[in-house]
This record gives structure tokens, sequence and C-alpha cells, in this order.
């Protein structure tokens, strides 16, 4: 994706298949704040739509929430180089000892990457749903995330978790206190890229293979 307009073009594709405000989000790697914009923006009038394409190389417009989108899809679209990245991941946490033994990842595109980096690990495997993928308008505070009963469960093990972005850190914040209220540990947080630049969430090292900085005109 180059610009805005692109992103504007895909959330409405997305949103014409059913999918939730959240998980558009998801898909396009941005905050819910921008994705509802996006939504809204899709039914622009054309001159609005024109308009915004002068902007395509800034954040979606002074109106707008400020985000970065972050495009994996050449990693993503491909297996060996899915692999390549995961081992780099899984290089990263490694440091935390031999004992863990469940790693976790954040659907919907955690779970392919936690899946490689479960096997780099030789660890069992596990995923979360966060209360994102439920959210459309309204309190999201009032949702809750699920565990897949069909993977490991956490049964009071150390854990890693993976995730493909975090982009505001509420999803991996999610997680974290959700594996904790199951008994879980978790030791390390792992992403491909990190827009806040976090080393630690809840107390918890997060760890990133690229940490994405917006630098801006003051107002």
């Amino acid at each position: 994706m180059k610009n805005v307009d692109d992103l504007i073009e895909s959330a409405a594709e997305l949103a014409d298949r059913g999918l939730s405000k959240g998980e558009i989000a998801d898909e396009l790697n941005v905050s819910r704040e921008t994705a509802s914009w996006l939504v809204e923006r899709s039914g622009t009038t054309p001159q609005a739509t024109e308009q915004s394409s002068q902007r395509t190389d800034e954040t979606p417009g002074a109106s707008g929430p400020q985000d970065i989108h972050v495009d994996w899809s050449a990693i993503g679209r491909d297996s060996k180089r899915m692999s390549a990245i995961a081992s780099a991941m899984a290089d990263m946490l490694a440091k935390h000892g031999e004992a863990v033994d469940l790693t976790i990842g954040i659907e919907k595109a955690g779970g392919p990457i936690a899946t490689l980096v479960a096997r780099e690990l030789e660890t069992d495997l596990g995923t979360y749903t966060p209360a994102k993928h439920q959210w459309e308008e309204g309190d999201i505070e009032d949702l809750g995330g699920t565990f897949s009963r069909n993977f490991a469960g956490i049964r009071d093990r150390e854990c890693y978790i993976v995730d493909d972005t975090i982009t505001s850190g509420t999803t991996m914040r999610e997680t974290i206190e959700a594996i904790r209220a199951e008994g879980g540990k978790p030791l390390a947080c792992v992403v491909i890229a990190d827009k806040q630049g976090l080393e630690e969430l809840e107390g918890v090292p997060v760890y990133s293979l690229l940490q994405v900085i917006s630098v801006g005109k003051d107002d």
C-alpha cells in the first residue's frame, strides 16, 4: 500500500466483507481509531477523496488520527521469508532460558508467526483472540478475549507472546493480563514492528525486529 487512498479502499473492502472495525484495524496494522476513520472516509464524496490523495505521504489528514501503517506482506506471503523472520524472533526470546514450553500467538496475524517461533523454540502453541476482534462501536471494555481450545492451554505455565505489530500496546497488555488471569506467567513479548518503541509492558520485556518512529513538525 502506497498511500492513504489505498488504505481507505482496503478498509472499505474489508467492511463490505463483514469484518468489524477491530478486525479491520488488525488486518491493516493500524489503531482502532484509524480503522474507524478509514471506514468512515470510504463513504466520502469523490472531491474529498481527491483531496486526500494530495496528502499521500502524510498521516491521515489534520482531522484524522495520527498513525503509521506497517505493510509486512512481502514477508507474510512467502513461507521461507516468514521462517527466517520467525527464526530471528525466536533468537531474541531464547535468552530467557529453556524452561519456557509455551508460545502464545495473538490472532490473527500473530498466530502463523507464533507457530513458526514455537517450532524454532520447540514449545507448545497457544492462541489468543483479543477483544478488538469483536469491537464495532461503543465501549470495548465490556468485551473479552478468548484462548482457543484447539491449542495448548496455559495451565500455570511460563510462556512467550508473539504478534506482528504493536500499535498502541493495548492488545499486548490485554493478552498479558489474560495469561495472568489463567495463572500463566508471560516472560517476554516479541513482534516484527513496534510503533511505540516499548522496552517493557506490564513488567514484561518487549522485543521487536523494527522500531518505527514518527518524526514530524510541531504544531
